[in-house]
């Protein structure tokens, strides 16, 4: 009998497969089978936009819908086209920094926008 799968995250014993995974359910880390480790790694590496693309400093986008500007009765209008953005950390879920023709700098949600 083959020795039992241990959890490369902390190393229980308790792991057990569920079709092409491995799931450890002290930890509730998961993995695959085949040792890909990069995988799961990838799909959350990167800021993503609305359709899953993924974007970087400089990237011009697409705002999706019209989004309100707290603190203004001004409006960013679906379609507005967005230059040169700058990317950074989100504590409240504004990753994006940028410059709008019109309204100025502000903070935008990566869901919101779509890169051109």
């Amino acid at each position: 009998m083959t020795e039992p799968m241990k959890c490369p995250n902390c190393q229980s014993e308790h792991a057990y497969q569920d079709r092409d995974l491995w799931m450890c359910p002290e930890c509730a880390h998961e993995w695959s089978a085949a040792g890909d480790a990069a995988a799961p790694v990838a799909q959350d590496a990167g800021v993503r936009d609305a359709n899953g693309n993924v974007l970087s400093d400089g990237d011009s986008v697409i705002v999706v819908k019209d989004l309100k500007v707290k603190g203004s009765s001004s409006v960013v209008k679906g379609g507005t086209k967005v230059r040169n953005i700058r990317l950074q950390d989100a504590t409240d879920g504004h990753n994006i920094a940028c410059k709008i023709d019109g309204i100025g700098a502000m903070n935008l949600k990566s869901e919101f926008v779509k890169k051109a």
